[in-house]
């Protein structure tokens, strides 16, 4: 057990199998001076250092095969929350409008060539790992889980009034209840590969952001496996411009979550940017709510920084449906407002669904209400199997160029490895 600790320049922390690295359940032991870490206030001072900071590092990495586990689910031990609030708790105070004050658990800032192997991170209180601003991120095997077996039931059957509230504690926890647990999230970053990794959470299993400077660049996302969680993500933070990322060979089950996402790149007017040349293919999809989602209007902030999607390529996706949602929600817009007119550009080639086919969301956020809208869309040379929905008009900026061809859909029929065949404390 631990309170935070700080890697230095070619420095490997590893953690041998068998060995976990607990954090500390002590807010005061993160607390970088206001003094309201563990507690949520209306202002949002980012009060809490993470668990364990890399800073300007080069070839520094955490390695082995333990694990490092946030203890997001247990009781605080000093503060106001001491003995009645996990961190999770705190967490879920920002449901009435207030700013939860929890540590992130892996914080890369700046530095190069930071290294994650086959490490188990899990129960983060905020975040799990984060990178700003790093040329040259490599996560290999790595495995990351919120709430694990310690902190739910099996299959996250949590019985009724265990679950937490804005005033009640929880004595149980589910992927929906353990907020703002992003599982890896590259910002401002490039040279990042994530590859043969397993991510189940409580929001964005990946979510790539470029917020402010450099731009976020050559990113691939190989051979992974996603479980419960906001799905694969680009965004909402844009703005300093994200171009040539990859995804390829991706399953993702959703379980038939209510905020289970697939693909989806995010953003607003106060946080946009040019989002290019992002292409997916060999992907699985399963039990989604919204498996497909390009959405520039993610909130109603306002601003003029404009999202810009564009040179967006599917290319071999398959959707096994749900039991509980069918074929899930779709959405596809581009942003035309504010005397801009930024045309989402996407490329269908052999994107199918099985079963009931998918349907459009509405629009929100004051984007357009009837989706798709300001798309420009390019079909085949492989089916679109909701093609038919799709049709061109003037009047909401719809375009149709190509034709859906035919092709045998991407083989899902051993894409879907249960999380708890490499990860013996999940849940599912």
């Amino acid at each position: 057990m631990s309170g935070p600790l700080t890697l230095k320049s070619g420095v490997q922390l590893w953690i041998d199998t068998n060995v976990t690295l607990f954090a500390s359940r002590n807010p005061a032991d993160f607390d970088n001076g206001p003094g309201s870490c563990g507690t949520a206030t209306s202002s949002d001072p980012n009060a809490c250092n993470p668990f364990i900071l890399a800073s300007g590092t080069i070839n520094s990495g955490i390695v082995g095969g333990g694990a490092i586990d946030g203890r997001g689910g247990s009781l605080l031990t000093s503060g106001p929350n001491a003995g009645k609030r996990s961190w999770w708790d705190v967490a879920w105070q920002s449901k009435s409008g207030l700013n939860q004050q929890n540590p992130r658990l892996i914080q890369v800032n700046k530095g190069s060539n930071f290294t994650l192997h086959n490490i188990t991170v899990q129960n983060s209180p905020n975040f799990h790992i984060v990178t700003s601003g790093v040329s040259g991120v490599t996560a290999w095997g790595i495995k990351i889980l919120s709430p694990s077996a310690v902190y739910t039931k099996p299959s996250y059957a949590c019985p009724a009034g265990t679950t937490p509230d804005v005033l009640t504690p929880a004595t149980c926890f589910t992927p929906d209840t353990v907020k703002n647990t992003d599982g890896f999230d590259p910002g401002t970053s490039s040279k990042v590969l994530l590859a043969y990794s397993y991510i189940s959470t409580g929001d964005d299993d990946v979510a790539v952001k470029a917020g402010g400077s450099p731009a976020s660049t050559q990113l691939t996302f190989a051979h992974n496996h996603f479980y419960y969680g906001h799905g694969m993500s680009i965004g909402s933070e844009t703005d300093a411009g994200l171009s040539d990322l990859a995804v390829i060979d991706l399953s993702i089950d959703g379980y038939d979550s209510p905020n289970g996402n697939g693909l989806r790149i995010k953003s607003d007017a106060s946080r946009g940017g040019n989002v290019h040349n992002v292409s997916y293919s060999q992907i699985c999809l399963r039990n989604l709510r919204r498996p497909l989602v390009f959405d520039p209007f993610y909130s109603s902030a306002t601003g003029s920084k404009y999202p810009n999607f564009n040179g967006i390529k599917l290319s071999g996706v398959h959707s096994l449906g749900s039991a509980k949602y069918g074929g899930g929600l779709m959405t596809f817009a581009g942003y035309a407002l504010n005397g801009q007119n930024n045309p989402l550009t996407i490329t269908l080639d052999n994107v199918v669904f099985d079963g009931k086919q998918p349907t459009f969301d509405t629009g929100h956020n004051g984007g357009p209400s009837t989706l798709p809208a300001n798309v420009h869309f390019t079909f085949g040379p492989g089916p679109v199997s909701f093609a038919s929905a799709i049709a061109a008009s003037p009047s909401t900026d719809v375009t149709v160029t190509g034709t859906p061809g035919t092709a045998a859909s991407v083989d899902c029929s051993k894409a879907f490895v249960p999380l708890s065949s490499v990860l013996p404390n999940s849940p599912i």
